[in-house]
């Protein structure tokens, strides 16, 4: 879901289509009577429905999705197949330290149509690993639709027995989630006259505007205040209440293993600095980014960055041990992908085209002002993290997470 796609990153396709696309009819109907009945919505509420209101929504409409033939963006695994090659690395790694189970499943939350999927399976597969014998994917998809997909993907890269529907049953393995939280519905804040107020949705002359009303819930000046926060006049932020349960259920699913977390986002110290000022609320239709999440209802998709201070707070809430958290380049570095690199180029099957594609691909995958800047995460629950696994040990070895 991506500066996820990221403001800046190099990644994005370059603008071929308009901004303008037009909402979806039924859903600015359906938002329009909830604000008539109950009064004007949190931005939260509205996000929800913009992205997920079954058959409607972004994430839920008939539609290619996010990738390489999608709407709108493409995600790492997407950019180059050494993605999930390099990933695969780390799942074997977690495979080891478990003492080689007979099974080890990879839970994937928001695992589209299986990119990330093929990439881990076909790494585990060059690389002669005995995890391939003994490897399962479960995708955790809220659309039909695309698991469908997924399914389809994966048996037409030869790795249909190695899929199965995820079930509720907590799971020894890896639990993956590569551009989930940034999509998360956020309530929006601002600090005006002295006090915090919170920008609510309302409808008027036509249109969506915001209206700005004391807080619809404590629980946004409390997390503030527990992460240290004080805003300035003027200053405007997102605070994701959701992912606190979002975590509670990921977690849980967790029997033995790893929680990995990969998206784009700040300690709350940078998050909610002057930087930040003008919040980091943004909207991708048509390879496009821009600031209005008040057009094209249900045709674009809608993201905020994320706290990490909050995740943090919230694997520990959930029980787990913190393994590391490095940038995107630097787990993958640390996983040896540039020496991935080395090996495409002295294979000689490997045509120019390919080593071209695999080259650009690697650029964005560690460019820092694309994927490269991305925030990776790692929990653990009943295994040994020390010494630091792979993919953190890189960043670890020279300076702790966020210089502390």
């Amino acid at each position: 879901m991506s500066e996820r796609r990221g403001l800046e990153a190099g990644f994005r396709r370059e603008p071929r289509e308009p901004l303008d696309v037009g909402s979806e009819p039924t859903l600015v109907d359906r938002l329009r009577a909830e604000i008539a009945a109950s009064g004007p919505l949190t931005f939260a509420r509205f996000m929800e429905l913009a992205l997920y209101e079954p058959g409607l929504g972004y994430y839920r409409r008939a539609r290619s999705g996010p990738g390489a033939a999608g709407a709108d963006f493409l995600t790492a695994p997407e950019t180059h197949p050494i993605f999930g090659r390099a990933v695969a690395r780390q799942v074997h790694e977690v495979w080891e330290r478990l003492g080689r189970p007979a099974e080890l499943v990879v839970r994937e939350h928001g695992a589209g149509t299986g990119a990330l999927a093929v990439g881990i399976l076909d790494g585990l597969a060059a690389e002669r690993s005995p995890l391939i014998d003994a490897v399962v994917i479960e995708p955790v998809e809220i659309e039909a639709a695309r698991l469908a997909a997924f399914d389809e993907r994966l048996r037409r890269a030869g790795h249909a027995r190695r899929h199965r529907p995820a079930s509720r049953e907590p799971i020894t393995g890896v639990v993956l989630a590569n551009e989930v939280l940034d999509a998360l519905p956020v309530h929006r804040v601002e600090w005006r006259d002295g006090r915090l107020r919170e920008g609510l949705v309302d409808w008027l002359d036509g249109r969506f505007i915001e209206v700005l009303a004391p807080p619809t819930t404590p629980a946004l000046e409390e997390r503030l205040r527990i992460e240290g926060i004080e805003l300035r006049e003027g200053q405007r932020a997102e605070i994701c209440l959701a992912l606190d349960g979002w975590m509670a259920a990921a977690s849980a699913g967790l029997g033995r293993g790893l929680l990995l977390l990969i998206d784009y986002g700040h300690p709350a110290s940078q998050l909610y600095g002057p930087r930040r000022a003008a919040g980091t609320l943004a909207a991708y239709v048509n390879h496009r980014v821009h600031a209005d999440p008040f057009v094209n209802v249900g045709r674009q998709d809608v993201t905020a960055h994320v706290d990490v201070t909050a995740v943090e707070r919230a694997g520990s809430a959930a029980g787990l041990a913190p393994v590391g958290i490095t940038s995107q380049a630097e787990f993958l570095a640390g996983l040896g992908i540039e020496a991935l690199l080395r090996e495409a180029q002295s294979d000689p099957r490997t045509t120019m085209e390919a080593y071209l594609a695999l080259r650009s691909g690697l650029m964005r995958l560690l460019d820092p002002a694309a994927t490269g800047g991305f925030q990776v995460m790692g929990f653990a629950r009943d295994f040994r993290v020390e010494p630091p696994l792979r993919g953190f040990a890189y960043r670890l070895a020279r300076t702790p997470p966020h210089g502390r």
